[in-house]
């Protein structure tokens, strides 16, 4: 588990650099000129890239392993940050972002995929999802927080400097420190691949289970409506000290996700119920924003970080589940791809529909109908039984 040690130090470090960005990422384009019709175009933009990264990540991961992927995605995005830093037009920003966008794609499947081959346990496997979502979550804590302070203290040039060059030196230490785990690659790369006739690889490439293609629309919901927030929040800071509070609004969000992750006993429940019960809370939150429900919006936020601490280290057990022990990298590769989708449609949606509707609604519309079209049947009968006493 010396692997999974480092991988987990490392993504605290690089998760720690891209949080801190949510809260001055949008008072920066605004300094430079930028509308924010034009704000939301970025972030849809910074989302839609992924996209062909995931694509590349999913067949790249299960082929040649892990390591290189990840070295190549921060290495690749602290260089973007030192040249955002430099940025003075919001062209240049929106060039920008698009390309890191691309390179940090393939972050989240290659790290998840390289996690799900650790172990065959699927209560270890669930351990190690949910342990991935407590590093996120741990780093994301301070980070916006951190990233405000660090604005208000030394400005965006020199803030953004800092920030890639944290990135590059991680880079660096993983290229040296991380080991890719071969057990779990592809069928055909395996040792034992080698040595089978090809009328047994036949024999077994039919035993693989197919993904049930409609729990992507959940994802699809759920990062529809995180990027609806992340685009509404930093719209309430007008000064250097209104960022501050908006870091804070969003290390919020990271403590009540901290809470939920906490409570390992929640990972002797089945993955879907979890995914199920995790995803209706969200969508309810989202309605109480939108509705002026008469509670303070630190306590919303805090009950949507709380939601998302159950329903993501769930859905991440659920598809390794479902996926039959095999295809980590595509899986997590589409399951990134659908994490992109709804990312770039939620700010495009909220920058453009904000003067007609609130975008919470539209959070709220967008997960309910990832719920509805949530395959129950299909799911209860592919996924195992998974009490874990």
């Amino acid at each position: 588990m010396k692997t999974a040690v480092w991988l987990y130090l490392f993504l605290f470090v690089a998760f720690f650099d891209l949080h801190a960005q949510y809260p001055i990422l949008t008072p920066f384009a605004i300094s430079i000129g930028a509308a924010p019709s034009f704000i939301g175009l970025m972030m849809g933009m910074y989302s839609i890239t992924h996209l062909p990264g995931n694509l590349i990540a999913g067949f790249g991961v299960d082929r040649y392993g892990s390591r290189l992927f990840i070295v190549f995605s921060l290495l690749a995005a602290g260089v973007i940050l030192l040249f955002q830093s430099h940025v003075t037009d919001p062209w240049q920003l929106l060039l920008l972002r698009s390309i890191s966008g691309f390179v940090l794609a393939f972050l989240s499947p290659a790290c998840l995929a390289l996690l799900a081959r650790l172990t065959d346990d699927p209560k270890e496997q669930g351990k190690l999802m949910a342990g991935n979502g407590l590093v996120h979550t741990l780093a994301s804590v301070v980070s916006p927080a951190a990233g405000a302070y660090l604005v208000a203290k030394i400005g965006f040039a020199v803030a953004f400097t800092v920030l890639g060059w944290i990135l590059v030196v991680t880079a660096i230490c993983a290229l040296f420190f991380i080991k890719d785990m071969n057990r779990k690659l592809d069928a055909n790369k395996t040792a034992e691949g080698d040595a089978v006739s090809s009328l047994k690889k036949k024999q077994l490439t039919p035993s693989l289970p197919a993904l049930p293609w409609l729990i992507f629309l959940l994802p699809v919901g759920i990062s529809c409506a995180q990027g609806i927030l992340s685009f509404e929040l930093p719209l309430m800071a007008k000064t250097k000290e209104a960022m501050m509070t908006t870091g804070l609004l969003f290390s919020v969000i990271s403590i009540g996700a901290l809470i939920t992750l906490s409570m390992m006993f929640l990972n002797r429940f089945p993955s879907f119920h979890r995914t199920l019960f995790g995803s209706v809370c969200l969508a309810l939150l989202y309605f109480g924003i939108a509705t002026d429900v008469p509670l303070p919006l630190p306590v919303m936020l805090l009950g949507i970080g709380m939601a998302k601490g159950i329903v993501l280290p769930a859905l991440s057990t659920l598809l390794i589940e479902l996926s039959g022990g095999a295809r980590y990298g595509r899986t997590f590769s589409m399951l990134s791809i659908a994490f992109s989708i709804g990312a770039f449609l939620g700010p495009m949606l909220a920058g453009q529909l904000r003067g007609h509707v609130s975008p919470y609604y539209i959070a709220f519309l967008g997960l309910m109908i990832g719920l509805t079209l949530l395959p129950f049947y299909r799911i209860r009968t592919m996924t195992p039984n998974t009490h874990f006493s």
